[in-house]
């Protein structure tokens, strides 16, 4: 970036205050965001008139007012894509880590340096062959879920604001459910993968969580907000719920006490925010950032802008 731009870095790896941000903003032209800086509609409001362009360093981008960007003029761009691979990784690896006690068992060993010899019912799990997924955001990082999860013998369902085309569903023998509600009452697990927006935000809430089945769990690699975090607690701390396995936290960077509580218990794994975390992502994440930029400059349309809800096309995960 610096190379082809004049750019003026963070200090630090890490969130700048909204002083700071719009200190450093002054004299740009662009500003290369990413999930951890509030863009809100009234920091966009002060912020410097030269900033013609957002270019969201990764997929997601609900900390960015998009309606308040377009209403001022400023492009915002993402780095669709280049993550869905990684992320769909990260979900198979979670939904295996569950059911067959993964991190539990490695915890014997790492805690004592030994175990106590095989036996019939030592560390049983469950087997995830012949289980039914339910996939909420059938997308491209839903698509690439379910095309490994189908490797493993798992049966295909998926809930989405469109229905995927049949060159799509028939590999995977993926059986659509126009309703969320009647889905949940069928699967399993439950493996989310849809944007954040008004009408997603806790689309697991405490109904949908106590309607799924018993001993099913929940997977999220996606945006924290999408489940209600302490109706899930509850659940599982009923019983009713198995566990569930999340790289996300609706507190971040906290994690909710009771959720932690749960995975010391063994009832919950958690990841610290990985699934799009690998050398390769990260730089073909920057690629883009750059791209984007490039495409802006010379006057182009941006490969991977983000417009309002109406507006236009979505770039999507």
């Amino acid at each position: 970036m610096a190379d082809l731009f004049d750019v003026t870095f963070k200090p630090v790896d890490g969130s700048l205050s909204a002083e700071a941000l719009l200190e450093s903003a002054q004299g740009q032209d662009v500003l290369v965001s990413s999930i951890n800086d509030k863009l809100d509609a009234a920091l966009i409001a002060r912020l410097p008139r030269s900033i013609r362009l957002i270019a969201q360093f990764g997929n997601g981008y609900d900390n960015i007012d998009i309606e308040a960007a377009y209403a001022a003029g400023i492009t915002v761009t993402n780095t669709p894509s280049v993550l869905t691979e990684d992320t769909a990784d990260m979900a198979m690896m979670l939904m295996l880590a569950l059911p067959r006690r993964l991190v539990e068992g490695a915890g014997v060993l790492t805690r004592t340096g030994e175990w106590p010899g095989w036996s019939p019912t030592w560390m049983l799990g469950r087997r995830l062959r012949g289980k039914a997924l339910g996939i909420v955001g059938m997308g491209r990082i839903g698509t690439a879920v379910a095309t490994r999860a189908r490797t493993f013998g798992l049966h295909i369902h998926y809930y989405s604001r469109h229905r995927r085309p049949p060159q799509v569903e028939e590999p995977l023998e993926a059986h659509y459910w126009e309703d969320l509600d009647a889905m949940i009452h069928e699967v399993d697990i439950v493996s989310l993968h849809t944007p954040l927006n008004a009408t997603t935000r806790h689309i697991l809430d405490a109904g949908r969580l106590r309607a799924m089945k018993q001993d099913a769990f929940v997977v999220n690699v996606s945006r924290p907000e999408l489940i209600d975090e302490k109706a899930l607690i509850g659940e599982i701390e009923a019983g009713h719920l198995s566990g569930a396995a999340l790289d996300v936290f609706e507190n971040r960077p906290a994690v909710n006490p009771a959720l932690l509580a749960l995975a010391r218990s063994n009832h919950v794994v958690l990841t610290a925010h990985m699934a799009s975390a690998t050398l390769e992502a990260r730089l073909e994440m920057g690629e883009t950032v750059i791209v984007n930029i490039r495409a802006f400059i010379d006057g182009a349309q941006p490969p991977h802008r983000v417009l309002p809800e109406g507006k236009g096309r979505l770039a999507r995960g």
